[in-house]
């Protein structure tokens, strides 16, 4: 008989981060650092609402869904906006069915964004799918950047030339992992100014989207923050910042020095990034999924993923499931005004946990529309 107990990340006992860790190493979907239990617990060291259904049936533990919970057994994902990757962490069991696991857990509905469902519990809840994209090497990093090449050669020659430029008129390029605090804190800087310039939703502004990255930034565990930056001479040009763990590196945090704009640093970045995986000791970088079209002329659709809610068939879960079907129909196309307004209003409710941050970010979401739409035909 399957069964279950939820609990904060850090009641989780030691056999239970075991089988978890477990789950994760039998399955590659599951690979990415975010679907393991140690950005559970550091995702609780900053919540005191996140929490963890453990499933068990009669002789062992099956599942685990980490998750937030709202008023009205409404839930989302655990870590939500920097949670790219989610889902029921299982094996194939014929229990684990979306109702049951709601059930279970006392939950209404559970709104996804970027699912990771390898065995389909929740594939009848499954509005729209997209892909990750990840940078996994398999040889030598030349020969991944000779792939790039044949596949866009003007492309890449472009990328060359502004690689030339940067390195002639401002200094060499090079590319390291930094423990400094002053270049994370610039890093962040810059990605702040971004978000407030082309009026993106602010995942820095909440406490505990601060605390949670600084708290990976000074890690030295199995999941680490790391700081990644390319340098032109003495000036930073680029960087990432983001979690890496076995050798797969996520980055949240995107940024460019605005002084330099003109060399295109970003793009550059990358290129020099894939270059310098080895030495980082790095098998997969993985820029996670999203809306961004640039993704894909650096890194492979590696991971299917699914965005939705599943309801339970509870009075609450179908009242709830009702709700997310009018957003559907209203937003069937994904580059639409109104798809966009829901993942605005999304990454606003996930990441405001108040309901003055919430109303302050719904007033920002609809004045912010037109330097989106600026900032887009930008290619920002």
């Amino acid at each position: 008989m399957l069964s279950a107990r939820t609990v904060h990340p850090a009641a989780l006992t030691l056999d239970e981060v075991s089988a978890w860790s477990a789950l994760v190493v039998a399955e590659p979907a599951f690979g990415n650092p975010l679907l393991g239990p140690d950005f559970s617990i550091a995702v609780g060291v900053v919540r005191d609402d996140a929490r963890v259904t453990v499933y068990r049936d009669d002789t062992a533990i099956v599942g685990f869904l980490p998750h937030h919970r709202r008023p009205g057994g409404m839930a989302r994902p655990l870590g939500a906006p920097l949670a790219d990757y989610h889902g029921l962490i299982a094996g194939p069991h014929a229990d684990l069915t979306a109702d049951r696991v709601l059930g279970l857990a006392g939950l209404s509905a559970w709104r996804f964004t970027g699912l990771v469902d390898p065995y389909g519990v929740f594939a009848e809840a499954t509005a729209g799918e997209a892909y990750g994209y990840a940078v996994t090497l398999t040889a030598a990093p030349t020969d991944y950047l000779e792939g790039l090449r044949a596949a866009s050669p003007k492309r890449f020659k472009n990328w060359r030339r502004l690689d030339s430029k940067l390195e002639r008129e401002v200094g060499p390029v090079r590319i390291e992992a930094s423990d400094d605090p002053a270049v994370y804190e610039q890093i962040m800087d810059w990605k702040r100014e971004q978000l407030i310039r082309t009026g993106v939703a602010d995942f820095l502004r909440p406490d505990w989207t601060r605390d949670l990255l600084a708290n990976f930034a000074t890690a030295r565990g199995p999941l680490r923050g790391i700081t990644l930056t390319m340098w032109a001479g003495d000036t930073i040009a680029a960087g990432h910042f983001g979690v890496a763990q076995n050798g797969w590196y996520h980055p949240w945090v995107a940024s460019t020095n605005p002084a330099l704009g003109e060399y295109s640093p970003g793009q550059t970045f990358l290129m020099k990034a894939i270059a310098a995986m080895p030495g980082l000791g790095l098998t997969t970088y993985d820029l996670g999924p999203s809306h961004d079209h640039y993704k894909r002329h650096y890194a492979a659709p590696t991971q299917r993923v699914g965005e939705g809610t599943a309801a339970a068939s509870t009075p609450a879960g179908v009242l709830a499931g009702g709700r997310e079907r009018v957003w559907t129909l209203a937003g069937a196309r994904r580059d639409g005004m109104v798809a966009s307004l829901r993942r605005r209003l999304d990454a606003i409710a996930v990441t405001e946990l108040s309901t003055a941050g919430r109303v302050r970010g719904f007033v920002e979401a609809v004045a912010a529309q037109p330097r989106r739409r600026l900032a887009t035909m930008e290619g920002e």
